[in-house]
Parts: structure tokens; C-alpha cells; sequence
């Protein structure tokens, strides 16, 4: 989970992208003019900035180079707009933004610049501890990932079945055979992507990948069957 900042003054724009990023498993902050983006970075640094470009106070590339020029560009920048030139966007980069997406911003391309953002950050964070590191550490052995599966079936004239998680998940689901099969299949579902959404910290883009949807169907469904990822990432994390 990364700590994201999102400053754009259109309302709409800033409650997508919060919920596109929370869906995602991040922390989000909004903020509506640069005012409030300089408070919130004077707060500390977040992991990656989504930073428009033309706002009613003080323009996005202006924001940039105080960033620039006080030292508290630490942290990658991407810049949005609907209406910037060319020459804008190259000068945002020249300052140091890291990307420039163009309005109205597809979400895989927004999903894309964000993961490529937060790896660069990361790169950053670790190049002075590699280079300090006397020997290259042994690698760790991964763990197998745990498979869902149905137990062994119910004992004869039982009106339901239990499924598990996988061996030392501890976690048991309950399907009952009495309800409708509009009912039973929804519960079903709702286990189906309660596992994949838990094995991959709330990532939208993994399940996605996992379970073969599209990412607007994949949002459509959850929401259909009343899941909800964000709240799902941060209960996975405090167990």
C-alpha cells in the first residue's frame, strides 16, 4: 500500500481517482488547489503525486518548480491535463514530472503510470542500502500459495457444503444447498473473490489478471455482490 496524493479542483476527477487508487489497496489524499497540496506535503512526503496542471490558484507546473526549487521534490510527480500543449508537458518533465497523462485518463493507462511511479520511488529507496550491502543475501524460498478447495463432502442427507481456504488458512466457508440458486451462486461468488482479492492485497489489476475479467466488470461485479476491496486490503493487513 503506498501513499498516494491527488490534487486536481474537479470534484469528479478527485472522487474517481480516490476510488480507482483505494480499490487499488492505497491510501488516498485529496487536495482541491496547491494550497492544500503544499500543506499536505508540508505534512510529509507521500510515495507519488497525481498533480494537475491547470488550477484556479496556482498552476500545477508552477506548484512543480517550488517543489523543485525548496528541495521537496522527493517524490515522483505525474502530471494530468485536458487541455496542456506539448511544450507544457515537456517542460513539467524538464522540471522533474515523472510521467504526463492526458484527460480523460484511461484507467489502465492511469494504473500503469501509478505502478511504473511507485517502482521508481522504491528503486530510489533502495539503491543506497544495495550499495552498502557487503554480499548479496541467499534467496528466500517462496511459500506455496494456498489453493481453494472443497473438503471432503458432508456426511448423506446434508443440505450443505463446507470449502476451506487451503491447508493452514483456518478459515472455513459455509454453503448452504436450501438456498435458491440465485442466492447460492451469489454466496459462492462473493467467497470466490473474498479469497482472490485477500491472496492479492486488494489489487485490483491481479484479480482481474486471476480471474480472468475485465477491470469494469471485475468493479461491477464486487460491487454487484457487495464487496467491497478497500475495506477487505485493510482487514487482511491488521490480521
Amino acid at each position: 500500500m503506498a501513499n498516494i496524493l491527488v490534487v486536481d479542483d474537479e470534484m469528479g476527477i478527485r472522487e474517481l481517482l480516490s476510488e480507482i487508487l483505494g480499490d487499488e489497496g492505497h491510501a488516498v489524499t485529496l487536495a482541491e488547489n496547491a494550497q492544500q497540496a503544499r500543506q499536505a506535503r508540508a505534512a510529509g512526503a507521500p510515495d507519488l503525486v497525481l498533480l494537475d496542471i491547470w488550477m484556479p490558484d496556482t498552476d500545477g507546473v508552477t506548484l512543480l518548480k517550488e517543489w523543485q526549487r525548496d528541495g521537496l521534490l522527493t517524490m515522483p510527480v505525474i502530471m494530468m491535463s485536458g487541455h496542456a500543449t506539448i511544450d507544457t508537458a515537456v517542460e513539467a518533465t524538464r522540471i522533474g514530472a515523472l510521467n504526463f497523462l492526458e484527460k480523460p485518463i484511461a484507467m489502465q493507462k492511469l494504473l500503469k503510470a501509478v505502478q511504473a511511479g511507485l517502482t521508481r520511488a522504491q528503486e530510489v529507496v533502495r539503491a543506497p542500502v544495495m550499495a552498502q550491502r557487503p554480499a548479496a543475501l541467499p534467496p528466500v524460498e517462496e511459500a506455496a500459495a494456498p489453493t481453494f478447495g472443497a473438503q471432503p463432502a458432508p456426511a448423506a442427507g446434508a443440505h450443505g457444503i463446507a470449502m476451506t481456504r487451503g491447508s493452514g488458512e483456518g478459515q472455513t466457508f459455509n454453503l448452504s444447498f436450501d438456498l435458491p440458486l440465485r442466492e447460492a451462486r451469489d454466496a459462492f461468488e462473493r467467497m470466490y473473490f473474498e479469497h482472490h482479492l485477500g491472496r492479492e492485497g486488494g489489487s485490483m489489476t491481479r484479480v482481474a489478471e486471476k480471474t480472468g475479467l475485465e477491470r469494469t466488470h471485475l468493479y461491477r461485479k464486487l460491487k454487484q455482490l457487495g464487496v467491497e476491496p478497500g475495506k477487505l486490503a485493510k482487514k487482511n493487513q491488521q490480521a
